[in-house]
């Protein structure tokens, strides 16, 4: 029997490909401001603030709901909380097509399409629940590559608003909605592990570790990193290059779409090589690529080819660090999981903040992408002082799991 059908019949796949299905959708509409970017400046005239403004408020609004999202859960079931998520982003696109008329409606819009952000941890908690602990690490690379839906909204949404008007994309994307919502209903199960998301106060417990911060400000640049220059590449092309609005969404799907598929290379390589290892090479190679292309601003082929190699790194780092995660905390890793996933979505709301404000103020997006390369860096720099720590109590060297389980570090 091959490894892929033994993983499948480990557990229940329909519910493994209605939560993908499920956190690809949700993706696609939360960055779907920033995929309709350039058609919105030219509607509202905006300058390079307020469209970092505007591109930064879904992505922090997402990451706030987490927590909510994953405490409804807990009460009502994940299955059940997915719909009524679906459900509420379905309202909030429709009072995008209704009621946005100027660019505080705009604003409010952003906050309403953070519901869709809202979705990974119950996603991740939903798709895996259903497969044995030795599967569960695929299963959660497999929905966490539901981030492809971010490349297919840089890639559709932009032809669909130069055909119908963008504010007619949310309709769309109200209508395309019902599809995930009819696959959940139809194969989605409740899994029988247990659901305890935990509480407020073990949510939290893992920031009042030094190893809690360390992996949040790690998954700010990776995740963090991806979504945001997601949302704020149409934009950039669009203006940097006098692209079309959509041969920007085009181009920014190359590299969207490279990320999300690397996120289930990188964990099968860091079980192999070690997440640490894989790590080390994730965010040297986003500090160099960044900076190659805050020099490239007049290169549309080589900056493209840097951002591709660079969201592939941002990729293969999201899946490095969630093969860690459950060798940290192995007897809480949905929590820890969790608040890792939520502050570090909070580090994707400042990138394209910083890089309108770079343009606006210094004369240049380059400046944007030295700073998110120098924090790159810098985190990079703090995760090797942790190292040596961290291979003496809870992994091997490198980062791969121990061959006799230990106890969590204290």
């Amino acid at each position: 029997m091959s490894a892929s059908k033994t993983f499948l019949q480990s557990g229940h796949a329909p519910t493994l490909f209605a939560a993908f299905l499920y956190f690809a959708f949700s993706c696609a509409i939360w960055v779907l401001n920033g995929a309709m970017a350039p058609f919105i400046k030219e509607a509202y005239q905006l300058s390079a603030a307020q469209m970092g403004l505007m591109l930064s408020i879904p992505i922090v609004a997402g990451a706030l709901m987490r927590f909510p999202l994953g405490l409804l859960a807990q009460y009502i079931g994940r299955k059940a909380a997915t719909l009524v998520e679906m459900g509420l982003i379905a309202i909030a696109l429709v009072f995008g097509l209704l009621f946005v008329d100027s660019f505080d409606d705009l604003l409010a819009m952003g906050v309403l399409l953070g519901i869709a952000g809202a979705s990974f941890g119950v996603a991740l908690s939903l798709g895996s629940g259903s497969f044995p602990a030795k599967h569960k690490g695929l299963a959660m690379g497999i929905v966490g590559a539901g981030n492809v839906g971010t490349a297919v909204s840089v890639l559709l949404a932009p032809p669909l608003a130069q055909w119908l008007g963008w504010q007619a994309v949310y309709g769309v994307a109200a209508v395309g909605i019902l599809i995930p919502v009819a696959v959940m209903i139809a194969w989605g199960r409740e899994p029988g592990d247990v659901n305890r998301h935990g509480t407020l106060r073990e949510h939290a417990a893992c920031l009042f570790e030094h190893d809690g911060w360390v992996f949040s400000i790690i998954y700010c640049v990776s995740f963090g990193g991806f979504i945001g220059l997601t949302s704020f590449l149409p934009s950039y092309y669009f203006d940097q290059f006098g692209v079309s609005k959509v041969e920007a969404g085009q181009l920014t799907m190359l590299a969207a779409f490279m990320g999300a598929a690397m996120r289930i290379v990188g964990g099968w390589i860091s079980d192999r090589w070690g997440g640490l290892n894989t790590l080390t090479v994730v965010l040297l190679v986003v500090t160099a690529s960044l900076v190659l292309v805050g020099f490239s601003t007049h290169s549309l082929a080589l900056t493209t080819a840097l951002l591709v190699l660079c969201f592939a790194a941002l990729g293969a780092g999201n899946g490095a660090l969630f093969q860690l995660v459950p060798l940290r905390w192995p007897t809480t890793t949905a929590v820890a999981g969790s608040m890792i996933g939520e502050v570090g979505a909070l580090g994707g709301g400042l990138v394209p903040a910083a890089m309108g404000l770079s343009r606006q103020y210094l004369g240049s997006y380059g400046w944007g992408f030295f700073l998110f390369a120098v924090l790159a860096f810098l985190v990079l720099v703090v995760m090797r002082l942790m190292q040596s720590r961290w291979t003496r109590t809870w992994a091997e060297r490198g980062g791969r799991a121990r061959v006799q389980p230990a106890l969590a570090a204290t």
